[in-house]
């Protein structure tokens, strides 16, 4: 049986994959850190890479690449939402005020929810490493060890997701006074940025 070589290959470039720093990671970090909706936001981060990722298996890699629409709308959008986030990060890490006993306060679980989708779904990386390049890479597996693939890849998301948000609180004692949380918001600000302005440049790059 070839299925767990499958399934292993699928787990180890879903990882790699997801394993850097970006705007999905740093928000479910924070979230984690203060201990805000941690196990709905994994959730739904999770639940959205296996559905991107069986999307992909399926076929509709090569119907993404095709259109440029798409792309376009997806980057736009992701260059406006983690423009405005990058702007609320450096707000609060300019505002003593909103810090409470070294501990922000979590936004309201429809807020988090919204920005999660967000997050995942605004930046056309995800659909170009999930669905395109995950789902050429299975068609070198045949029938259920594609499946099986399919099933690593999304298990590396699940694995990755709910141990950074969980993993996080392990941090807490680092952040337990007011300017740690304004390092790391600053650095969640920057990261935002660069990566809104970098969305931008490839955007009019591929003009």
């Amino acid at each position: 049986m070839d299925l767990f070589p499958a399934a292993l290959s699928g787990f180890a470039l879903g990882g790699s994959l997801i394993i850097a720093i970006g705007a999905q990671n740093a928000f479910i970090l924070r979230q984690g850190l203060i201990r805000s909706h941690v196990f709905i936001l994994c959730l739904i981060c999770a639940a959205s890479d296996a559905l991107l990722i069986a999307a992909g298996v399926a076929g509709l890699g090569t119907l993404v690449s095709k259109s440029p629409v798409l792309i376009a709308v997806v980057t736009i959008g992701g260059f406006l939402f983690l423009a405005t986030y990058s702007f609320m990060a450096f707000k609060r890490a300019l505002a003593p005020s909103a810090m409470v006993a070294g501990a922000p306060q979590g936004m309201p679980l429809r807020t988090a929810v919204m920005a999660c989708l967000a997050f995942t779904f605004l930046n056309p990386h995800v659909y170009l490493d999930t669905v395109v390049l995950l789902g050429s890479l299975s068609a070198a597996h045949e029938g259920t060890a594609r499946l099986a693939y399919g099933v690593g890849a999304a298990v590396a998301s699940f694995t990755w997701f709910f141990g950074l948000g969980y993993g996080a609180r392990f941090l807490a004692p680092l952040f337990a006074r007011p300017s740690a949380w304004r390092v790391l918001d600053v650095l969640i600000g920057l990261v935002m940025a660069l990566l809104a302005i970098g969305l931008l440049v490839s955007f009019v790059a591929g003009e």
